[in-house]
């Protein structure tokens, strides 16, 4: 079921989303050679908790996964496309660097997604980093009352597609509010004007994932979360938390 928000409760999600903006904002800070990747998910716990906030991820287990998620943070490096387990690695000069985090406050959550280099950065996976915040802003841009959901899912394949990257056509972006993941879904490939339609008070999570190799394919690493590059290219993914408004879309997991 697909639940409309009130202007009251956009605003208490808001809340929740700018805790998640400090959370990366503060795992961005972090992020440096040398530092592990536990140390990147300690950062986002100790934003968490001084904003008296829930982590959604931390016990989260879907139906594909064999254990619930053991961090508030997915962290996923170079040919990791999201889902990542913080873990001891410590990061190297030119890693590509996908964290995504949620945050839920009086009842209600937020969710967003950045991607960044460490160190000196590879000029394609700037490249790579540009071509996805181009396809989330062009999804953005799409989500306006009277459009539905596949003008949003049009908007970003299309941006994938001029940068000749892949997405994976079985994971994309979903309805938020009082969870993190509820109706509708939100897919990143689709044709304008079907789907859902979109109206003031709808909220949504927009998240392109974009592969360099330009490939959909994907692989499942033995820890049946972190979802990796079938031809170990690099990856990419931004997302943001938004909300339908009368007067066009407003981004909820902003500082």
């Amino acid at each position: 079921m697909v639940e409309i928000k009130t202007d009251t409760a956009l605003e208490k999600m808001r809340e929740a989303g700018r805790v998640v903006a400090e959370a990366l904002e503060a795992t961005r800070r972090a992020a440096a050679v040398g530092v592990s990747l536990r140390e990147l998910d300690e950062a986002a716990r100790t934003v968490l908790t001084k904003a008296g906030a829930r982590s959604p991820f931390l016990g989260y287990q879907p139906s594909f996964a064999p254990t619930p998620f053991p961090a508030v943070i997915c962290a996923s490096v170079n040919d990791a496309l999201v889902h990542g387990i913080p873990t001891d690695y410590r990061l190297r000069d030119g890693d590509l660097v996908s964290i995504d985090c949620g945050a839920e406050l009086d009842g209600w959550t937020g969710d967003a997604a950045i991607s960044f280099t460490v160190g000196t950065p590879r000029p394609a996976d700037l490249e790579l980093i540009a071509a996805t915040q181009r396809a989330l802003d062009a999804g953005i841009a799409a989500a306006t009352v009277g459009h539905r959901i596949g003008d949003i899912a049009h908007a970003v394949s299309t941006v994938a597609h001029a940068a000749e990257c892949g997405m994976p056509t079985d994971f994309g972006g979903h309805g938020i509010g009082r969870q993190m993941h509820e109706d509708p879904h939100v897919p990143n490939h689709g044709r304008p004007g079907r789907g859902f339609p979109l109206r003031h008070g709808l909220t949504l999570a927009i998240e392109p994932m974009l592969m360099a190799g330009g490939r959909n394919e994907y692989r499942t690493d033995p820890d049946g979360w972190t979802l990796r590059t079938i031809d170990g290219s690099r990856a990419a993914h931004i997302e943001h938390t938004i909300a339908i408004t009368q007067d066009g879309p407003r981004v909820l997991t902003l500082l």
